[in-house]
């Protein structure tokens, strides 16, 4: 339920609260609250069974937290019918953004075997078919400007 709230955020709220409803009333609405909090779950349970009771027995394995559409999808993929596990366990995230980002800074993949890694950079300064993208465009390495084509 507080999942989201830190050591020096619940600190703060306890400290904010004594300020604010004081030392002697603190332990009465502390009370309070718990007791409103008990009947509010109580309420919600017995209702869930009433929902329950009237649906009949064709609903008895009706989750009330599948309605959450979360939770709803991910129990319905993770029963591997569609055989989505294999598909996400032959996909490497790690692996395709190592490639990825080799691919933007112009190097290869130490694993990769191209003809491309093998061969030297010619002597005009090209890396092997890879544009350099760290690399500023000097003026004669820009693409000719066609008016027409625009």
């Amino acid at each position: 339920m507080f999942n989201d709230i830190g050591p020096l955020e619940l600190v703060t709220l306890v400290v904010l609260a004594v300020l604010v409803f004081g030392p002697d009333k603190l332990p009465k609405f502390i009370q309070d609250v718990t007791r409103t909090i008990r009947k509010i779950r109580e309420f919600s349970e017995s209702a869930k069974q009433d929902i329950r009771s009237e649906l009949g027995p064709e609903f008895k394995d009706f989750e009330f937290e599948d309605l959450n559409p979360k939770t709803f999808v991910r129990k319905h993929l993770d029963n591997d019918e569609l055989g989505l596990k294999e598909i996400r366990n032959g996909f490497d995230l790690k692996k395709e953004m190592a490639e990825v980002t080799d691919a933007v800074h112009g190097t290869e993949a130490p694993s990769s075997s191209s003809p491309s890694s093998s061969s030297s950079p010619s002597s005009s300064g090209s890396t092997g078919g890879r544009v350099d993208m760290t690399k500023k465009p000097e003026e004669d390495d820009r693409p000719p400007f066609d008016s027409d084509a625009t």
